[in-house]
């Protein structure tokens, strides 16, 4: 294990725990979540690209910061880490028509297949990419299952 100092180790903390969400006593994911969520108001407005390359930033910072976070609370995807959850949400609703029914729809889709976790294969992967890359693939079916919705219900 690498020694880090205490700066870097709360900088960790931090980043993966969503500014402390993770830290939540009840649905810590679900906090995370709405994280995203908020990010999202932000960020929903910008060039697809520029949403896209903010995607990859914050998965990538994930996948290092869960790494990290793991050899900190010393346990295999701890339920504090919800930088996961925060990149799911911004998949979850990329490129989508922005509105609530879509923000609240992709919110329940993607709580109930993160919950359910049917890609629970890809936390198996080593360091921060099984922490991250579940969540990735929930983020995207969520996003496919919404467009779905619309393309069938216009």
């Amino acid at each position: 294990m690498e020694k880090r100092g205490e700066f870097m180790t709360a900088v960790i903390k931090f980043i993966s725990t969503g500014g402390y969400s993770g830290y939540s006593p009840i649905a810590p994911g679900t906090a995370g979540s709405i994280v995203g969520i908020f990010i999202y108001t932000f960020i929903f407005r910008l060039n697809p690209s520029l949403y896209l390359l903010l995607i990859v930033i914050v998965v990538m910072i994930g996948v290092w910061s869960s790494g990290e976070a793991e050899e900190i609370f010393e346990k295999k995807d701890s339920q504090e880490i919800v930088i996961d959850e925060i990149a799911g949400m911004l998949i979850s609703l990329f490129l989508l028509p922005h509105g609530f029914f879509i923000v609240f729809s992709g919110f329940l889709i993607f709580r109930i297949i993160d919950i359910v976790k049917p890609f629970y294969i890809l936390e198996g992967l080593p360091h921060g990419f099984g922490v991250m890359m579940d969540d990735v693939a929930a983020g995207i079916s969520t996003n496919l299952i919404v467009r779905t919705f619309l393309f069938l219900t216009s």
